[in-house]
């Protein structure tokens, strides 16, 4: 039967919570990896028992998880990528003496024709390639080798590549952000990389207008228009109708245009979900009403979605990674909080419900539909 696989990376382990189609009975398995902080899990499209995990601990570095069978068991499966020395602790340094550090996987990326292929962004900042499930990495360095990045500073959170978005038709285009660096582009299969920041604005660089330096929070898009992009900045909503090579405000009516995530509906490439939260320092929901805003007009205006959640005395926060969609026919909205909360909507947002509470800290929130 139908149904949604909902993974979720916390900060001590990942749960995976599962339903039928009606997706009001849920059943919740883990922790798996107890006490680690997982800071992604996410499933392959082109194998939905192929789920990849980023676990991390201070103590212990930098594991792949790797499970075959929708997270029942999971194998650890990489480590190393490609380098010598203990991960999560070695530094590497390139031609130009700039020191670059490996502290952590913070997204992981699968193909969509391939289970074994799978893409990694890391911090600081670089990205990776997988064609073995997981079991060995080499990097793609020309992003890291780019000219600007004795440029690029690390944002509240660290330098990190924390979004990769392929292209839905298998070619070569790859686009990545990082914090607090902006969106790079590759058209050639992981090679030549270019900034893609024209139209954003940043108020915290000398020069607002200048090609690298901008803390992009997150991107998301449709997969049958690939070419438009939806950006949550450091300040400002952002949308892109040529792959990037522009982007203009489409903060409109928000109660605050900052925020972490960004999600677009499954069928309706023109429906876009944000969070707002207060400021770059108030990390909680403006006046303590926790709203999810939803735009049906690419952007353009946007409504409050409150129906199931709090509207008073709510401060949590939901991070970039931490919302997703179903692409069950009445398309379900999921986000998790770090109060430990994860709220799903099986009516595109009209209405929310807790599906589990007091989970630790919510790192991330994928959605699986399951044949």
């Amino acid at each position: 039967m139908t149904g949604v696989r909902v993974l979720v990376g916390t900060r001590k382990g990942a749960f995976v919570l599962t339903a039928d189609a009606k997706r009001a009975d849920w059943r919740v398995a883990g922790p798996y990896f107890g006490g680690w902080e997982v800071y992604h899990v996410t499933g392959s499209p082109a194998s939905p028992d192929r789920l990849y995990a980023s676990q991390y601990s201070g103590w212990s570095g930098q594991l792949i998880q790797r499970s075959d069978d929708g997270g029942a068991t999971w194998e650890p499966v990489g480590n190393a990528f490609g380098y010598a020395g203990e991960v999560g602790s070695h530094q590497w340094y390139d031609g130009s003496q700039r020191p670059w550090e490996f502290k952590r996987i913070w997204h992981l990326e699968p193909a969509g024709g391939d289970p074994d292929t799978v893409y990694a962004g890391a911090e600081d900042a670089a990205v990776f390639r997988s064609g073995d499930g997981g079991r060995t990495w080499q990097e793609l360095p020309g992003l890291r080798q780019h000219e600007s990045g004795p440029l690029w500073q690390p944002g509240a959170g660290g330098m990190c590549l924390h979004t990769i978005v392929l292209d839905p038709a298998g070619g070569g285009r790859i686009l990545a952000a990082i914090s607090a660096a902006g969106v790079f582009r590759n058209d050639d299969g992981g090679r030549t990389w270019r900034p893609r920041n024209k139209g954003l604005r940043s108020g915290s660089i000398p020069d607002q207008e200048a090609e690298v330096g901008h803390c992009v929070h997150r991107i998301a898009r449709h997969p049958s228009r690939p070419d438009v992009l939806f950006m949550q900045k450091h300040w400002h909503v952002m949308r892109s109708d040529d792959a990037g090579d522009s982007w203009y405000q489409i903060s409109g009516n928000l109660p605050s245009d900052f925020g972490f995530p960004i999600a677009v509906h499954a069928h309706e490439p023109d429906t876009v979900y944000v969070v707002p939260i207060l400021s770059d320092t108030e990390h909680y929901p403006p006046g303590g009403q926790l709203q999810v805003w939803r735009s049906r007009a690419g952007g353009h205006e946007w409504e409050p979605l409150t129906a199931g959640l709090p509207q008073r005395d709510c401060y949590v926060n939901v991070l970039r990674d931490a919302m997703a969609v179903d692409g069950l026919d009445e398309c379900g909205v999921y986000f998790g909080t770090t109060g430990g909360q994860v709220y799903a909507s099986a009516d595109a947002g009209e209405h929310f419900e807790p599906i589990v509470r007091d989970l630790p800290a919510v790192l991330s929130v994928e959605v699986q539909t399951l044949p």
